[in-house]
């Protein structure tokens, strides 16, 4: 195999996410205007590259943090979602969480959305907030309410309804985690725009496939000792060792189960994995890979530091 093919990969069937990403952009327009967010890994496609695709969908674009302004295509607007207590960021809009983001600001004429306090309790306070905003001199754009991912749909509705009965009509709501078929119900007094993330970009996960290199096979005996830990190996087999390991991301699923798969059976792994390389193992009677074949990774792409993206 070629070696600069042995990475962790994500194959991307270009045709359907794209057909996916547009579809999910038009049913939002009809009731919102949809606002892509790109933060963190990129949602696993890397973060630059994913913002140049956004950016035509959109003019604005949510990211994370002050750090991830870097590298923006020209023609965006960022939002930072995540509250800072810097100084002005003129090139975005800042978001203000509470009294003191709202300090750090003052004197200046930084564009903010304020966010209002939702039952999530994270970052927000209440309306007074807003107000206090609106009466300094900066540039409010906008509220902004996160609402937690399990509430059901009458509760989200009442939860943006009570929040923003105080907020001045003028003012645009900024949603996150809510049916755009739950924005019809809503106070028809203010306009919303409905920030997507992993509904826009993984919604279609069939169109999304991960999967990592192998690199070495050997066979091993019952009792032979290997791996960082010298652990014994139960029965003859084979050690596997593939190229995804913590400096990918790469942990145990939540229940401990191994994350990998070869020929739709899940692989074990003989000990957890190390920065570039996790070695698994499979017994004698199981049909094993060879090197240069792929195995698939089962695991969360926004928590994957993936090394190639394959547009098929």
């Amino acid at each position: 195999p070629n070696i600069s093919d042995m990475t962790v990969s994500l194959t991307v069937d270009r045709e359907r996410w794209s057909a996916h990403v547009q579809r999910t952009i038009e049913r939002i327009r009809t009731v919102a205007t949809p606002i892509p967010v790109v933060k963190g890994n990129g949602y696993g496609f890397g973060r630059h590259d994913l913002a140049t695709i956004a950016a035509g969908y959109s003019e604005t674009l949510c990211v994370g943090t002050v750090h991830e302004l870097v590298g923006l295509p020209d023609s965006v607007t960022p939002v930072v979602l995540t509250p800072s207590l810097s100084g002005p960021v003129p090139q975005a809009v800042l978001t203000i969480g509470n009294e003191s983001h709202l300090t750090a600001l003052s004197g200046s004429r930084q564009r903010v959305i304020v966010k209002l306090e939702s039952s999530m309790h994270r970052y927000g306070r209440q309306s007074p907030l807003a107000h206090q905003a609106l009466d300094s001199d900066l540039e409010v754009l906008g509220v902004a309410i996160h609402l937690p991912l399990t509430q059901a749909d009458d509760d989200r509705v009442a939860e943006v309804s009570a929040l923003i009965s105080d907020v001045p009509t003028s003012i645009p709501v900024w949603l996150s985690h809510i049916d755009p078929t739950l924005i019809a119900r809503l106070p028809d007094s203010h306009s919303y725009l409905l920030r997507i993330g992993s509904e826009l970009w993984h919604g279609d996960r069939e169109a999304l496939h991960l999967s990592t290199d192998v690199l070495d096979v050997r066979k091993v005996v019952a009792g032979q000792l290997a791996g960082y830990r010298q652990s014994e190996v139960s029965t003859n087999g084979y050690l596997v060792m593939v190229g995804a390991g913590t400096a990918h991301g790469v942990q145990p699923l939540t229940d401990g189960r191994s994350p990998f798969h070869f020929n739709r059976e899940r692989v074990h792994m003989f000990e957890p994995p190390h920065m570039h390389t996790t070695m698994l193992f499979l017994p004698s009677n199981a049909e094993s890979p060879n090197v240069g074949d792929r195995l698939d990774l089962q695991r969360p792409l926004t928590q994957t530091l993936v090394d190639e993206v394959i547009w098929s």
